[in-house]
């Protein structure tokens, strides 16, 4: 087997790995109720310049999405609305927006989940810092505050233009949006963002006073976060797909 050849085979063996991590983290978003009807859409930069990317087909289900169906597409195509599986007008418009302008953002993970949906319908979005898995946005977090309708057009753009080098961005009016340099890191934002948010909106319901760290020391948890996140974040999927390839082995085909 020539060099090339080696370049290809192992390219096919990276790309299979992408599809089934993408694939698991699909099914296991639908296992934790974040899904909506067969709305939302993740998706997973697959080439240097984060042009072409993985995403999921029009009107799928989370829960039944396999490894083989997610679409493969080029974020510079102008005619992939045109195609006969064409995906989700809006799913086109945000990631191709912010696979073409924010390359660092290799998987993109939108979604409306409960309790990060219920924040970004506050008037203030700002998730302050009462647990230790809040701090771990500290100061990572951007605030979309200018909802403009569903991500169509300059819409998209515009939302790309925001999210910047940061992790989450949340979405007014809308939902959230996570990112990350792998499939595991930026699901693991979405996890752990979710269940900050639950925290918070059910320290709220209690109508008693929070307890609030001070800027110091949520500045410091954040920096101490930064050794966990990855080799967490890498465990948290390598155990997903454990679990999968027990129960729903099918997600890998």
């Amino acid at each position: 087997m020539n060099q090339a050849e080696i370049f290809r085979a192992d390219s096919n063996i990276a790309l299979t790995q992408q599809r089934e991590d993408m694939a698991a983290i699909f099914r296991w978003t639908s296992r934790l109720g974040m899904h909506e009807s067969v709305a939302n859409h993740f998706s997973l930069a697959v080439n240097e310049t984060s042009s072409q990317f993985l995403i999921n087909p029009n009107g799928r289900h989370f829960a039944n999405m396999r490894a083989s169906e997610l679409l493969l597409l080029d974020a510079n195509d102008l005619s992939t609305m045109e195609s006969v599986d064409a995906p989700d007008p809006t799913a086109w418009a945000i990631h191709s927006a912010i696979h073409r302008n924010v390359p660092q953002a290799r998987c993109v993970i939108h979604l409306h989940p409960h309790y990060a949906t219920a924040l970004a319908s506050l008037a203030d979005s700002r998730l302050p810092p009462i647990d230790q898995n809040a701090m771990r946005f500290y100061g990572r977090t951007a605030i979309d505050d200018g909802f403009n309708g569903m991500g169509l057009g300059e819409e998209a753009d515009r939302l790309a233009g925001l999210l910047g080098n940061y992790s989450v961005l949340l979405m007014g009016n809308h939902g959230i949006m996570t990112v990350g340099e792998t499939v595991a890191l930026a699901f693991s934002h979405l996890y752990y963002f979710e269940k900050a948010c639950r925290n918070y909106i059910t320290a709220l319901s209690a109508g008693l006073p929070l307890r609030v760290a001070d800027d110091e020391i949520a500045r410091k948890t954040a920096q101490q976060w930064d050794s966990f996140i990855v080799p967490l974040a890498n465990s948290h999927l390598r155990e997903i797909r454990e679990i999968l390839d027990r129960e729903e082995p099918e997600y890998k085909l």
